[in-house]
């Protein structure tokens, strides 16, 4: 079989598999979100935090907890990671540095997953388990809840309130992602991946010197680090490790897990709004998008001339030979589609073009299909924007979901789509203007393209990209362990996480206020494949104007002159 058709298949395969997950996740969820009743488990969980989960939250009240319980997770993973030293299940490793400890606390808590370490030779168990991976959970529950909050303002009328913040955040991590992770963990482990707590072991003889290797709760993490959106990984090798993802088939499992929850909530959203021909419009505007870069990936490696790819059958630079050209396109394109930002190859090591896919996958603002909750609202934000643009064209005022589309909501959409490429670009910028952070770019060995100009530009684009849209993937040759980086990473992580929630949360809340209007005979048809369409052409178009130039200057310039 040649590795063009067997990448096809496993496409192919992945995208047979969501399809039927789809509606019954979705139908589940819908439920889950919806219910009056509470589990026994989520009572003691309630009576625990000292919170009332049928209090109804207007947005301001949301927004407040969501920002309160994120803080606390800060603070709470900082001090154990400063502490580590003195922690049992450290394995000798010592107390993480300030700069350090601070980036990766936002990381975890604003689901990036960004690390700017090694992680077998930096975190013990007790920061892996009731740090980080806690945090791979309730982190992808509240992207999760703030989306739902967006959905029930589209879907109530004269009324500001958008359900709790605390019985959302509660049942999407013990009803959704702890269940799926749990079966997820058994899979893995079935299959090879590594599940234990043993210390660190010397491990054979390697050029007269020894290899040292650490076990962990490996195959749990990589559930919840799949499922969750979150990205990271225990060993510093990511999902190209063995003990992470052992088999080609645990590869394409990991991509599922990857996608099946922010596909699956396109199917939610339709039911909790009364129609899933709404949600089958925000689906397809998701998969045709997804479909075509990664059709985009595997023609960029299979294709790229020269010796070596051409012996090899493709670009395998930077790739597992496990899992070959097309199965590593396929998860660069799914995880950087998403805020994930596990990989199970070196996107440095991409063709130019190809590293530039996997920006311009995070550029879109990460919605095809995007993060566990985040991917959703992100979408929505710009369905608003695409019923905006639609509504100047006939003369009419826009129309959502039977609420209209005013100058709140399109200042409230506008703003939330401007933070991240402020962000992104503002640092970036900052970074290349001073005269230390440039010497964090590695790439530097005989054979590197252009390292000191368009690629090592790409390395420090990317890094800001990946921070501000909180996926965290790498592009592998940026030394980003500097009180710089991870000082100022950390702060795009935060930004790009909490602002835009602050403008999705107010819109939200307008919404809610509003009367449906009625729809008549000029009311644009949203369930449509024509505003399918329009809204893929929007992102595409938006997204193209704002970042071009510095696209332009970074992989398409590298891309052209390979």
């Amino acid at each position: 079989m040649s590795p063009v058709l067997a990448g096809v298949l496993q496409m192919l395969a992945l995208i047979a598999a969501l399809a039927l997950a789809y509606r019954p996740l979705g139908d589940y969820m819908a439920r889950v979100y919806s219910s009056d009743k509470h589990l026994r488990v989520e009572k003691w969980i309630y009576k625990g935090i000292g919170a009332n989960p049928d209090t109804e939250m207007r947005w301001h009240a949301y927004l407040r907890a969501v920002l309160a319980f994120s803080a606390v997770g800060v603070l709470f993973l900082y001090l154990l990671q400063r502490l580590q030293g003195v922690l049992p299940g450290s394995l000798g490793f010592a107390s993480i540095d300030p700069d350090q400890a601070f980036n990766t606390a936002a990381s975890f808590v604003t689901n990036t997953n960004w690390q700017s370490y090694a992680g077998e030779q930096a975190m013990g168990h007790v920061v892996q388990t009731a740090g980080l991976a806690v945090q791979n959970f309730v982190s992808a529950a509240v992207g999760m809840a703030v989306a739902v909050a967006l959905v029930r303002g589209f879907a109530r009328s004269r009324t500001g309130e958008l359900g709790n913040f605390w019985a959302d955040l509660v049942r999407g991590t013990v009803r959704v992602l702890l269940p799926i992770a749990a079966v997820a963990a058994v899979v893995l482990v079935a299959c090879g991946a590594l599940q234990n707590f043993s210390g660190i072991h010397e491990v054979g003889q390697f050029m007269g010197g020894s290899q040292q290797w650490n076990g962990g709760a490996v195959a749990s993490t990589e559930a919840i680090k799949e499922l969750g959106t979150n990205g990271g990984g225990i060993f510093n090798a990511n999902s190209a490790h063995p003990f992470e993802n052992p088999t080609p088939f645990t590869n394409l499992f990991e991509i599922f897990l990857i996608l099946v929850i922010p596909f699956s909530l396109t199917r939610t959203f339709g039911v909790l709004v009364g129609s899933v021909k709404q949600g089958y419009a925000i689906l397809a505007t998701m998969a045709v998008i997804w479909i075509g870069f990664v059709t985009l990936m595997m023609w960029t490696e299979f294709a790229h001339r020269g010796p070596a790819p051409e012996i090899a059958g493709g670009a395998m630079e930077g790739k597992e030979v496990r899992f070959g050209v097309g199965a590593s396109s396929l998860f660069a394109a799914s995880t950087t589609l998403t805020s994930t930002g596990a990989v199970d190859s070196f996107h440095s090591s991409f063709t130019g073009l190809g590293g530039g896919i996997t920006m311009l996958g995070m550029m879109l603002g990460e919605i095809a299909p995007g993060g566990v909750g985040s991917g959703l609202y992100g979408i929505l934000i710009m369905a608003v924007i695409a019923v905006f643009i639609a509504g100047l064209m006939v003369g009419r005022t826009p129309e959502y979901l039977g609420k209209k589309i005013g100058t709140r909501q399109i200042k409230l959409a506008a703003l939330y789509i401007l933070v991240t490429p402020a962000l992104v670009l503002g640092f970036t910028a900052v970074s290349m203007a001073l005269p230390t952070p440039p010497h964090s770019i590695l790439n530097t060995a005989a054979g590197s393209v252009d390292h000191s100009g368009a690629h090592g530009f790409s390395e420090i684009l990317y890094a800001y990209t990946s921070g501000a849209n909180n996926n965290g993937s790498a592009f592998a040759g940026l030394g980003a362990d500097t009180p710089w980086f991870n000082t100022t990473i950390g702060l795009a992580m935060l930004l790009g996480r909490f602002l835009p929630m602050v403008f999705v949360l107010a819109l939200a809340g307008s919404l809610a206020e509003q009367k449906p209007v009625p729809a008549t005979a000029g009311t644009l048809r949203t369930e449509k494949p024509l505003f399918t369409g329009l809204l893929a052409g929007a992102i595409l178009i938006i997204t193209g104007l704002t970042y071009f130039p510095a696209l332009a200057l970074g992989p398409l310039a590298e891309g052209m002159a390979a």
